[in-house]
């Protein structure tokens, strides 16, 4: 993320949690890592379409459709899903690139290859799991949904799948 501008609809609270982690690891290895905002740039489209559009809805869904962007496949909140129809929302809200072409310069050419490669089977991964009690209360939860659905909890469709 170093020097990066990471691009956030609704930053605040997305930063909250980075921000957060951020702390945990810090708090776990004594290395000093700040926030989220000292290692990259954080625009936040939220904000933006604030500024363009006052006092107009401006959720994701809204700029889809203000913008044209095809958000059929959208069914539920979905992170990938979402990075991509913001990116289409964020490319039609500042006027940015609408052409999708190959061109390359020499100088985006060079720092493509002066990049460094990571070797992740070295890394150890922190695995968290959750607790019985957490397990306990999202059944519950699932069961209180499916309850008052009619039987249409989709998680526990894909479980029995």
């Amino acid at each position: 993320l170093k020097d990066a501008e990471v691009i956030i609809h609704n930053a605040d609270f997305d930063v909250g949690f980075l921000d957060f982690e951020l702390a945990q690891i810090e708090k776990e290895t004594g290395k000093k890592l700040g926030r989220i905002a000292d290692h990259c740039k954080v625009t936040d489209t939220l904000r933006l379409a604030r500024q363009i559009h006052p006092g107009q809805r401006n959720s994701l869904d809204a700029l889809c459709k203000r913008y044209h962007v095809d958000n059929t496949a959208r069914t539920v909140h979905g992170a990938l899903l979402d990075a991509d129809l913001l990116t289409d929302v964020y490319l039609a809200m500042t006027g940015g690139q609408v052409s999708l072409t190959l061109e390359v310069n020499q100088q985006q050419s060079q720092a493509a290859t002066q990049r460094k490669q990571v070797n992740f089977s070295q890394m150890q991964l922190k695995v968290i799991s959750a607790s019985d009690e957490e397990l306990t209360a999202h059944q519950n939860m699932l069961d209180h949904i499916c309850a008052s659905s009619a039987d249409q909890c989709v998680w526990q469709q894909l479980e029995k799948q």
